[in-house]
């Protein structure tokens, strides 16, 4: 009975293994599914855990991000929000006027100013203000006492959870007409000086106070990109005889270089975004011909002016560049080999 028991379990076991309904329930793909893969049911049966966690987040994105979405409809009308139907305020009952607003915009010379001091203002925090965290976390990550690097980098993250109110006043104490540059100046002969209402060096005033703000957010991102970097490198470089500078050069920085060409390109699908609540605050010190931005110009024209409709179609052409400039700098990250916001 034994003899003849094991040769026909032996079959049942290569006929169940070669059986492809049995591979698949083996597998959990699915049928259908390519082997080794699986099936949409059953990922979302094993990540239903997870799914539910994010459901929240997912709702609020909705909500908040996308439903306003159709609120662009008001650049293409009169819009009146005092105009209502039984006591219900509705978009629906403002008369179209098709592209009326965005004729508007173009004729209009206060516009392209906004974008003209917004494009300056990018290109030079762009070149002044990006590298910064890059340079910082390179000098935080040689410094080689822990309790140093840490205390310096709580120093330089600081800035970061002050608000603007509070940023645009230590500025005024150090560099207003009153403040502590101009008092230096004065005790010893020389006139005063006032930069912070100065419209010749307020976009350089704008990024300094950018800089002092968030470069500390900048640093963390590049210091936990330089903590995945294995010390077996460092060591193989400073074995084959390679200096500092050299171990900076092609082993830091190649390892950066992915989260750099990511940062740069969500730095430039925000850069018609240039801190609003910055420049507004100063916005009247300076004038709006050196201090107007996209950003302010919407608010002005909207809220202050209540000019809803030609409002609404300055932000939609914003909006309609700044996905541009994403779409043409991932490119531009795919041309140099990195991935980017997404994959090819």
């Amino acid at each position: 009975m034994s003899h003849s028991t094991v040769p026909r379990s032996r079959a049942e076991a290569d006929t169940t293994a070669k059986s492809p309904g049995a591979s698949d329930d083996a597998t959990g793909s699915g049928r259908g599914s390519p082997p080794g893969r699986l099936g949409l049911r059953h990922r979302f049966r094993r990540d239903r855990v997870l799914l539910l966690m994010t459901l929240p987040a997912v709702v609020l994105v909705l909500l908040f991000n996308y439903v306003p979405i159709l609120g662009n409809v008001v650049a293409f009308q009169d819009y009146d929000p005092y105009i209502s139907d039984n006591g219900v305020v509705s978009i629906l009952h403002s008369p179209f006027v098709g592209l009326e607003n965005f004729q508007r915009i173009f004729e209009d010379s206060a516009f392209w100013q906004a974008v003209r001091n917004t494009l300056v203002l990018f290109f030079l925090q762009l070149v002044l203000f990006f590298p910064i965290p890059v340079l910082l976390a390179l000098l935080i990550n040689s410094v080689v006492r822990p309790r140093v690097r840490a205390v310096a980098q709580a120093v330089l993250y600081l800035p970061h959870f002050f608000s603007w109110v509070l940023v645009i006043a230590v500025f005024q104490q150090l560099l207003g007409g009153a403040g502590l540059l101009s008092q230096l100046l004065r005790d010893h002969g020389y006139d005063g000086l006032d930069i912070m209402t100065d419209p010749n060096t307020f976009k350089f005033l704008i990024t300094a106070q950018a800089v002092w703000k968030d470069a500390g957010w900048g640093i963390i991102v590049f210091l936990a990109a330089l903590a995945a970097v294995s010390p077996d490198l460092y060591e193989a470089a400073a074995m084959d005889g390679a200096s500092r500078w050299r171990r900076m050069w092609h082993v830091t920085l190649p390892a950066l270089r992915p989260v750099i060409a990511l940062l740069l390109v969500l730095r430039v699908g925000d850069a018609l975004t240039v801190g609003f609540e910055q420049i507004l605050l100063q916005r009247d010190a300076v004038g709006p011909g050196a201090s107007e931005v996209l950003d302010t110009f919407v608010w002005w024209n909207g809220v202050r002016n209540q000019d809803f409709g030609y409002a609404a179609a300055a932000g939609l052409v914003k909006g309609v560049i700044s996905i541009g400039l994403v779409l043409a700098a991932n490119k531009v990250a795919h041309l140099m080999g990195e991935q980017g916001v997404y994959k090819k």
